[in-house]
């Protein structure tokens, strides 16, 4: 792919077309594909900065821990609204579990959150193609990685031992995580998963075009950690 650092603009990308951007000859790929007169112009969200973006991150999933959800965005209306183009205000890359649903954590709706869903939260090359398309063509000014608690992937990795299948396909992006806490004080794996999460924010950060959102201001990259226990997600710094 060759991105002109200058001109990633969302509403530029649009203008020009999905292929010759990329400069994808035949348009062959998936993103070749998509129509750009059907994701000329949204208006239904509003545009926010990345602080806003955590703000109200965060406080949907103070709704959803206290219990008052509001379920925002998940009318027939807002189907129809958003089938034809997206603008997420946040791209979450989180565990592959089924507690860990981004849009009921964060009270969120169809269409607000782009979810990036991997056991063990890591970065991939997949999951970085796929996080890159949703900051970059999609414009979304947050990225959090979500670790959680007691999670198994970061279990299988401390424990690192053989697993059937492609099972623990995981535990070689997740050692490095595990290697950063060995000898410290406290729960092994609950250390891990925070370090994981900072570590794979680093991978992240390999990326020219995050690094290059972030130096502008239109991208701020979080991590995060769900406690299963009371709902909560607390930023990890």
């Amino acid at each position: 792919m060759n991105f002109n650092k200058d001109s990633i603009q969302r509403r530029d990308f649009l203008r020009m077309g999905t292929a010759s951007l990329l400069g994808l000859s035949g348009a062959t790929s998936i993103l070749g594909r998509i129509n750009p007169a059907h994701a000329a112009e949204l208006e239904t969200d509003p545009v926010l900065d990345p602080n806003a973006a955590l703000r109200r991150l965060l406080d949907g999933n103070q709704r959803f821990m206290q219990h008052h959800p509001q379920y925002p965005d998940q009318s027939q209306a807002r189907v129809q609204a958003v089938a034809q183009a997206q603008h997420p205000f946040a791209t979450v890359l989180s565990c592959a579990d089924s507690r860990v649903p981004a849009e009921l954590i964060f009270d969120q709706g169809i269409g607000n959150i782009f979810d990036v869903r991997i056991a063990g939260n890591i970065a991939t090359p997949e999951a970085l193609g796929s996080i890159e398309y949703a900051v970059v063509l999609l414009g979304t000014p947050l990225l959090m990685v979500l670790g959680h608690e007691r999670c198994g992937a970061v279990t299988a990795a401390v424990q690192n031992e053989a697993l059937p299948g492609e099972i623990g396909s995981f535990v070689k992006a997740i050692l490095p995580a595990v290697e950063r806490v060995k000898g410290k004080s406290g729960d092994m794996v609950e250390n891990a998963v925070v370090a994981n999460v900072h570590y794979q924010i680093d991978q992240l950060k390999r990326s020219p075009l995050l690094m290059e959102r972030v130096k502008s201001g239109k991208l701020k990259i979080v991590g995060g950690r769900y406690d299963l226990d009371s709902g909560r997600v607390t930023t990890v710094i």
